[in-house]
């Protein structure tokens, strides 16, 4: 299944070679993007299984990435390596991060309108399938996965209570 960590020719190239080595430090790799015009940037947005980053882990996965990139010659021109946590208000890249985080807000945006409406914020009922479903207050709106071109949690008391008790279960 076909997820949103990268999303352009370029950006998969890089997670094809860099993947393997965060998921053997133990991180799972949730978002990488290459932008920027004149001066480029890999951002790189990982996370342990129990959904902690610290300052440590940053460093330790940039100096083992960059003599990847280095060694494969990926990027001719000079970039800047930024390598972060999702943070809280992460971005859900995966079906499976639709799935650990049922009962939590999300905005949702999709490749195409549907009727008339590309944007939309619920609480994360379920998912069965490929197929999320997003409680709106006033309706239930099933979308597939593959509609998605961006999504994310949103900023909630709910949330922010889940942080502070996964930092302190990891300290």
């Amino acid at each position: 299944m076909q997820d949103l960590v990268a999303l352009t020719f370029k950006e998969k190239q890089f997670q094809k070679l860099l993947e393997p080595e965060i998921s053997l430090m133990g991180f799972e790799l949730i978002r990488l993007r290459f932008s920027g015009n004149a001066k480029k940037t890999l951002q790189i947005m990982a996370e342990r299984p129990n959904g902690t980053m610290t300052v440590g882990d940053c460093t330790d996965l940039s100096h083992a990435l960059s003599p990847l990139l280095d060694v494969e010659d990926t990027i001719s021109e000079e970039y800047s390596l930024e390598i972060s946590s999702p943070g809280i208000d992460r971005p859900l890249t995966k079906l499976e991060h639709f799935e650990q985080w049922v009962g939590y807000k999300a905005k949702v945006e999709l490749n195409q309108p549907m009727d008339g409406q590309r944007r939309f914020k619920g609480i994360i009922q379920s998912t069965k399938g490929s197929t999320i479903i997003l409680d709106m207050i006033s309706e239930l709106l099933h979308v597939q996965f593959s509609q998605i071109a961006k999504a994310s949690l949103v900023m909630s008391e709910k949330l922010l209570n889940r942080h502070q008790e996964q930092r302190i279960l990891s300290d």
